[in-house]
């Protein structure tokens, strides 16, 4: 028998076309025009593959290469070589779909593209509706047999249930589930990716992963950036929705979740889906106990004074929109009944992190004499999605020295220095999923339903809310209304991070 470890088979995209819309748009150029370039780069795409550009803003085929290409010797690439178009007209112009129809036969003419095309919506998210009804206008959704027509929706998925429910009946109006891929560049993150080798690759971990041991779990999303530029769609938005309802659910679902029967992605997906519904659904008279809001106000030091949020370009001055979004969450299934999980999220806070932290039961009896205890904290396993991407497993051991003296101690890996491989940057990751068809890492249309189902409920209550919204201080970990929803328990936020 042949033990020689099987290579694996580098995964390429197949012949097709990417269309996106809203090409002239800041994420095109910040993160998805980079992950076209990288793809090529790294021999990913075929030499049977062509980009297409649609937005209002005029421009020509040239200038939009120009645009596109950050690097000029990818233009050599056989990958993108004379593969590049655009398309200029408005969205809700039948014309526009015309000239892009005629132009994507061209392309599967000249470069051989298969009728394979990608459609991907980098627009407003009232630009949805007219793009996808523009596609079905023009044909452009029923693929011809043997070719795939899909379809990749950027968030917001929605603002709430029912307009997210709309918008389904929308998309599914002309495309199959199957066809669709919504996606969270949180989910193409290796590091996220990682909380799955974790949990499913080890035999360590998995005893020890319940309410048996652990006390509870905190999944922090920290910026230390204010809204910037993005002042008006963040006054529409918020902390919940903008993160919480989609980035912080999906990292806990993957933390969570039962073991899948196996990594296709409908087993996967599923388990997720289970998750989320085993979230006890907040109440009306619950809300003021398990969840805080909170908006930065100025702060700072002397020589490095941020501006607060209603001070921000495109903010009403009297704003009562949350940039802090924190919850305590209850998950009513066997393994995790009893456990609280303590999410929460911000902008201007002191550090830029996200991760998850499982913090463990303490010793049921410590025979060791407390003047010998240094500081020791509770055993704890955290995973570091960003930055410095790893893990670290915090326990209690003695110092060196002639007394018996313990404190708590760390045992580290880290990403940047175990592996000599390149990680790939999240939105790569996903647009070659999407051009290979694989849907793991994009999210469902019943994982978005529950999503909405636990954080509407607390949106609404913000809503009716008249009382004076709590602050807090720029480059602060939060209100003191989060300090509390946490230390009711007797238990604190990880701010030593």
């Amino acid at each position: 028998m042949d033990n020689a470890p099987q290579l694996i088979q580098e995964r390429s995209a197949p012949p097709a076309t990417l269309v996106i819309f809203g090409a002239s748009g800041d994420l095109t150029r910040r993160k998805l025009l980079p992950a076209v370039e990288s793809l090529a780069r790294h021999n990913r795409l075929p030499s049977q593959f062509a980009l297409v550009g649609v937005a209002r803003t005029p421009m020509g085929d040239e200038q939009f290469a120009d645009s596109a290409l950050g690097d000029r010797s990818l233009l050599d690439k056989a990958q993108l070589q004379g593969g590049i178009r655009y398309v200029s007209g408005g969205y809700d112009d039948p014309e526009t779909y015309k000239r892009l129809a005629e132009t994507l036969d061209g392309l599967d003419a000249e470069r051989g593209t298969a009728g394979n095309r990608l459609f991907y919506l980098s627009t407003p998210a009232e630009a949805f509706e007219p793009v996808i009804n523009g596609l079905a206008g023009a044909g452009l959704n029923h693929p011809r047999e043997g070719s795939f027509s899909r379809l990749v929706i950027e968030k917001p998925y929605g603002r709430d249930l029912p307009s997210a429910r709309e918008l389904d009946a929308v998309v599914h109006g002309s495309f199959d589930e199957p066809q669709v891929f919504r996606i969270d560049h949180y989910l193409g993150k290796d590091t996220v990716q990682n909380v799955l080798a974790l949990r499913f690759a080890n035999s360590i971990f998995q005893p020890i992963w319940d309410r048996s041991w652990v006390d509870h779990v905190q999944i922090t999303v920290a910026e230390t950036l204010g809204v910037g530029t993005r002042g008006g769609f963040y006054e529409h938005a918020g902390a919940m929705r903008d993160i919480v309802q989609n980035h912080v659910l999906q990292v806990l679902a993957l933390a969570l979740m039962e073991p899948p029967a196996s990594f296709e992605a409908e087993g996967l997906r599923n388990e997720k889906v289970k998750l989320l519904q085993a979230i006890r659904l907040p109440t009306n008279r619950d809300i003021a106990d398990l969840a805080v809001r909170g908006q930065y106000t100025r702060g700072g030091t002397r020589d490095d004074l941020m501006a607060g949020y209603r001070e921000e370009v495109g903010v009403d001055p009297l704003s009562r929109t949350e940039t802090y979004a924190a919850m305590r969450l209850n998950v009513d299934n066997w393994r995790w009944a009893g456990v609280p999980f303590y999410v929460r999220t911000g902008k201007r806070l002191p550090a830029r992190v996200t991760e998850v932290a499982l913090q463990f039961q303490r010793p049921p009896h410590l025979p060791i004499p407390q003047d010998q205890l240094t500081g020791l904290e509770a055993d704890a396993l955290i995973l570091r999605i960003q930055p410095n991407e790893g893990i670290s497993l915090r326990f209690g051991a003695k110092v060196p020295g002639h007394s018996f003296r313990v404190r708590t101690a760390s045992m580290d890996f880290s990403y940047e220095h175990t592996f000599a491989e390149e990680s790939p940057e999240a939105y790569e990751r996903l647009l070659l999923d999407a051009l290979l068809g694989d849907p793991t890492l994009f999210i469902r249309s019943d994982e978005v339903e529950h999503s909405w189902r636990i954080v509407d409920p607390i949106i609404e209550h913000w809503a009716q809310d008249n009382s004076p919204i709590p602050t807090y201080e720029a480059a602060s970990w939060g209100p003191a209304d989060a300090d509390r929803l946490i230390g009711r328990s007797g238990r604190a936020w990880k701010n030593n991070i």
